[in-house]
């Protein structure tokens, strides 16, 4: 049974930086691609970062390209995403999530319902 779970998220001023982590039990992450999303109050679920560990490549989405950093540790099997120089409009419930089928870098913005499997989310307030 695959399990994700998030941790890391807090309340931190503009500009500063947050490490959100992604424990995943029930599959390897050698072979399985995981991807980030973040939803805001009232807004839908849009994807953020992925990582592809069998062939080494990560994508970011345009809003967070050169201030957040995705990364693996095998030996732990967790998926890190660095967040620096944090902006209001990062504030949201962050959750990882994989799938089977999921391969990061295919064509096209990765979306919600393409993946099975979710974390619980962990919140990130940013305060301007």
């Amino acid at each position: 049974q695959v399990q994700l779970v998030e941790s890391g998220g807090e309340l931190v001023q503009s500009g500063g930086s947050l490490r959100l982590s992604c424990k995943a039990s029930g599959l390897n992450l050698d072979s399985n691609d995981i991807a980030w999303f973040r939803q805001a109050p009232g807004k839908e679920r849009v994807w953020v970062s992925c990582i592809s560990n069998s062939d080494d490549r990560t994508f970011y989405a345009d809003a967070v390209k050169g201030r957040f950093t995705i990364s693996t540790d095998i030996v732990n099997n967790t998926v890190y995403v660095q967040m620096n120089n944090l902006k209001a409009e990062d504030t949201g419930l962050y959750y990882c999530a994989t799938d089977t089928y999921f391969y990061c870098g295919t064509t096209g913005v990765p979306q919600p319902g393409w993946f099975e499997n979710w974390g619980q989310g962990t919140q990130v307030t940013v305060s301007s």
